[in-house]
């Protein structure tokens, strides 16, 4: 049977960004609601080695880290509610969002935490080295190829952006791009073209990463020219996936105000959204870092604004009474 449910504070989607709104409005005595979501952790719970979040001297796992922040939340008094929201309304007070299950959670306010995914090529051994070899985040993983020479698959801002970076670790980056020139800014194309440590493959695409398995891991790719469709093979220790992400946010569309990639567009140096009452946190508002650690800065500042947006609430709802 279909059940409501109040919440002086809801938080749609788990993950670091989430994880941390429900710890400090939970120690805020604001007894929360998390909804996970289908991918309860987010993007850190298909994360393997972690070795850039504050706090731990030894390599780390994602899943792992991700069940800590859960039980920390869990502890201070978070409800944790493993359903998926499918419809929302902002324009009624308390905002009614509706759960997958049939349940209906009502909140007198929001933290929106849904997060983004990274595109994938789409390949099936894609899928079975990711977090073994297969990556879309080098500011995250390139740590690991120091001394290797790895490949980015990419041709914008973010592609050259990340096989600049994976020169401060591996010893070559070759770029593959499926055509015959880069879609970046001219300053970043520059640098990367006279860079000594980098090759690009034009006109060409990745038909197949290549690996063992015992242990996991990847030794090379094969690619295909799109031109000549002359295939040849490409020994690497990993692949760095560069072609965009994309915010979790088609739940909230003509709901909130929005960028023209999707991103949930806030106030400056806030997390205050379009409707008052109702904040973003996390990669569903940043395009720029998606890292734990700033998506886990953003839900503590969502949770301190949802507070003092629900202490003046209050405050108003009070000498209206008297």
């Amino acid at each position: 049977m279909a059940e409501t449910n109040h919440s002086k504070v809801l938080i749609i989607g788990s993950g670091p960004a989430g994880y941390t709104a429900a710890v400090y409005t939970a120690r805020a005595s604001l007894a929360p609601t998390l909804i996970t979501g289908m991918e309860v952790g987010g993007q850190m719970s298909i994360t393997t080695d972690v070795e850039n979040y504050p706090g731990f001297a030894d390599v780390i796992q994602g899943p792992w880290l991700m069940e800590q922040m859960h039980a920390q939340a869990e502890h201070v008094g978070t409800r944790m509610i493993n359903d998926l929201i499918v419809d929302v309304n902002f324009t009624q007070r308390p905002f009614v969002c509706r759960g997958d299950s049939g349940d209906t959670y009502s909140a007198d306010s929001i933290i929106i935490s849904t997060g983004a995914q990274a595109r994938w090529l789409g390949l099936e051994t894609e899928q079975k080295f990711q977090g073994f070899g297969v990556s879309a985040c080098a500011t995250c993983d390139g740590f690991f190829y120091r001394e290797k020479e790895v490949a980015v698959v990419g041709g914008g801002n973010t592609a050259v952006e990340e096989a600049l970076y994976l020169t401060n670790h591996a010893t070559k980056v070759t770029l593959i791009h499926r055509r015959d020139s880069l879609r970046s800014e001219k300053i970043l194309s520059d640098r990367l073209m006279v860079h000594d440590q980098i090759e690009v493959i034009w006109d060409t695409v990745v038909e197949e990463v290549v690996g063992d398995d015992d242990p996991l891991g990847v030794t090379g790719l094969k690619l295909r020219n799109v031109k000549t469709d002359t295939v040849s093979d490409l020994p690497v220790h990993g692949l760095f996936i560069a072609i965009g992400h994309d915010p979790a946010t088609k739940l909230f569309k003509g709901k909130v105000d929005m960028d023209d990639e999707g991103y949930i567009t806030t106030a400056p140096d806030s997390t205050r959204t379009s409707v008052e009452g109702v904040f973003a946190a996390g990669d569903v508002q940043d395009k720029t870092y998606r890292q734990a650690v700033t998506a886990a800065g953003t839900g503590c500042m969502a949770a301190l604004e949802a507070e003092k947006f629900i202490a003046e609430l209050e405050s108003g709802a009070a000498q209206a009474a008297e």
